[in-house]
């Protein structure tokens, strides 16, 4: 049964609207844009009127790590280095089934109430097999959230021996994992080399031929610290985007992850090869791994996404202040308060991640996913209501997120997650890492946790 959701303003095929309704079949949008339109063309339909709200396609999150949502505020304010050989590998070297499926949760329920409908997760906690990859995504389906398992390729020696496969046993999992989900309308896989130092020469050609095999993107972290591109100079006499060009594996369905630490020759391969940038502003920055030079990669019409990278490496899972981070940050290095727009933002975190995943997600459009969210106009964050357009990136806070639907099913209403319950899940990841030691900072927490 075909129903019309109508609404004051919304953002319509990459455009602002007034008096807007878009129709929904089942999962999908059938219709979208003026409200005496849609409703014209179904005249049977039942309506469902969300006044005093602004409609926006569901966020589409191109990067993250679930599991690092437990080590949240574990090991702020260190060095890169020291994050990730302190914490993070530590950290992932403890987490059995049942904590990375909680980790899922929670990190999905907390997406899910800021907007974001569709998560990217670059998983690596393998052992062998994807039985762990199999909690996340039951985890996706418990929560009602849109998820791509973006599988990682890792076979660098040392390394984390979880992270580990052979090439042989990668593409043997990849495949079983890929046929388990083949038809589930919420999940899909992708291949996901890590990084040029941590996936030799055939995980990389492997990546690339699965791929172009099953037409979807390779996930892949490039240039995310000056460690990283030294690393690769040293090693193999390239940048790490110079090593996947020489590898002949950087191509249009290449997702260069980070890509902070650019020069002018890797932003030509880039462009030349027609990969994607996915831009984690804010976890860019609490690394301190510098600022993407957004502006340019638009300008040499290298495409544009956005992720929010993991809860530990951020601390906020939304991509409404990816929005507004990537915003502010290319303005400022651009010195130039034309630099991104808000309109430029927010289809950053849309559309633009849609199609890069190559997934029909991210605009308010006939054909795409009904993945829509409601936005609360009477919020203070969004007055005046004049400026309503450019409020939603650069002053609205989290109370504006009202309703979140997924597929057609209402996931969040009033502001309240649905699906799940958030204060059991709290609990337990309070529970789980009571005794855990946090890195930094003073934690006179005692009384908080008893």
């Amino acid at each position: 049964m075909t129903r019309l959701i109508t609404a004051p303003l919304g953002f319509v095929g990459d455009e602002w609207s007034a008096d807007v309704a878009i129709a929904v079949d089942g999962d999908l949008i059938v219709a979208a844009g003026p409200a005496s339109a849609v409703a014209a063309g179904y005249p049977g339909a039942d309506v469902e009127a969300w006044a005093d709200r602004a409609i926006v396609p569901g966020g589409v999150n191109g990067h993250g790590h679930t599991f690092q949502a437990l080590i949240r505020g574990f090991g702020d304010d260190l060095r890169f280095a020291d994050w990730m050989g302190r914490l993070v590998h530590p950290t992932a070297a403890g987490l059995d089934r049942d904590a990375i499926k909680l980790a899922a949760r929670y990190d999905f329920a907390e997406m899910l109430r800021m907007g974001i409908t569709t998560a990217v997760e670059f998983f690596y906690l393998h052992d062998g097999g994807n039985d762990n990859a199999l909690a996340i995504i039951e985890a996706a389906h418990e929560v009602g959230l849109r998820a791509v398992l973006a599988r990682c390729m890792f076979d660098a020696d040392p390394g984390p021996p979880r992270y580990q496969e052979s090439p042989a046993l990668f593409e043997k999992n990849f495949r079983e994992l890929r046929a388990a989900v083949a038809d589930d309308p919420l999940i899909d896989v992708h291949p996901a080399p890590h990084s040029v130092l941590g996936a030799g020469p055939e995980m990389l050609e492997l990546g690339a031929g699965l791929g172009a095999e099953f037409d979807v993107p390779v996930h892949v972290h490039l240039a995310d610290s000056q460690g990283e591109v030294d690393a690769s100079l040293a090693r193999f006499g390239a940048t790490p985007i110079g090593r996947m060009a020489a590898l002949g594996v950087l191509d249009e369905r290449t997702l260069a992850v980070h890509a902070v630490r650019v020069d002018d020759a890797d932003l030509a391969l880039l462009a030349a090869h027609g990969s994607t940038v996915v831009h984690n502003p804010s976890a860019n920055a609490f690394l301190g791994g510098g600022i993407a030079p957004v502006r340019r990669m638009l300008d040499l019409d290298i495409p544009v996404c956005l992720g929010t990278d993991a809860g530990g490496a951020n601390s906020r899972q939304s991509l409404f202040e990816e929005m507004r981070m990537a915003a502010l940050l290319a303005k400022a290095i651009g010195r130039d308060g034309t630099a991104l727009t808000a309109t430029g933002a927010l289809r950053l975190g849309t559309s633009a991640g849609g199609r890069a995943l190559r997934l029909p997600v991210g605009v308010l459009a006939p054909g795409y996913r009904a993945d829509l969210v409601g936005l609360d106009l009477t919020a203070p964050s969004l007055r005046p209501r004049r400026t309503v357009t450019q409020n939603v990136v650069y002053s609205m806070l989290p109370e504006a997120v009202e309703r979140v639907v997924v597929g057609g099913r209402t996931v969040v209403r009033d502001g309240r997650v649905l699906t799940v319950d958030l204060q059991e899940i709290g609990a337990a990841v309070d529970r789980l890492t009571a005794a855990w030691t946090p890195l930094t900072g003073t934690h006179p927490t005692d009384t908080v946790l008893s």
